[in-house]
């Protein structure tokens, strides 16, 4: 066992300073050490997406990344996209389709749904299919989750028109 070493990990927007051994999974220091539970244990495999997070934008399995690599990287949970209050857009189209029955796999279907429309924000289903495909939903609600992203990638653009009008004014 590697000795606990001091890290500074930056989630959602705040600098963190903890305590662990730099092979703990980052899963692990968000769920217990920061209270971040969005990110759900699933597999512990890296295979199942519940504990999807964003690092510097990209998806990433947070049970498989070792604390130590998300050093001096922007770490996004679902907590850090939104609030109740003003959920962020993808949050938003997944409530209004009720994409979800039990709720464990939404985590990864909405942070994976993320990273997609940074990259591309007018996704096809057979795109939103192949982003989605390593997030298991044993439920079966992937008809609601696929209007859900295609309801997101129209808020956002929504979002994005409004903002432009914002700044002619």
């Amino acid at each position: 066992m590697t000795a606990p070493r001091p890290l500074l990990l930056r989630v959602n927007r705040q600098s963190h300073d903890v305590c662990v051994d730099p092979r703990t999974p980052l899963l692990y220091v968000l769920r217990n050490d920061l209270a971040c539970n969005g990110p759900k244990y699933g597999c512990g495999l890296g295979q199942c997406g519940a504990c999807t997070v964003l690092i510097d934008g990209v998806a990433a399995r947070s049970c498989i990344v070792p604390a130590s690599a998300a050093e001096g990287r922007a770490v996004t949970t679902l907590e850090g996209l939104g609030t109740r209050a003003a959920p962020d857009p993808v949050q938003q189209a997944f409530i209004e389709e009720q994409a979800a029955q039990c709720g464990y796999c939404l985590n990864g279907m909405i942070m994976s749904t993320k990273a997609l429309l940074a990259v591309n924000p007018a996704p096809t289903e057979d795109e939103v299919r192949e982003a989605l495909r390593f997030n298991l939903c044993r439920c079966g609600t992937h008809v609601e989750i696929l209007r859900a992203v295609q309801r997101a990638a129209e808020l956002q653009r929504q979002d994005a028109v409004a903002r432009e009008l914002e700044t002619l004014r």
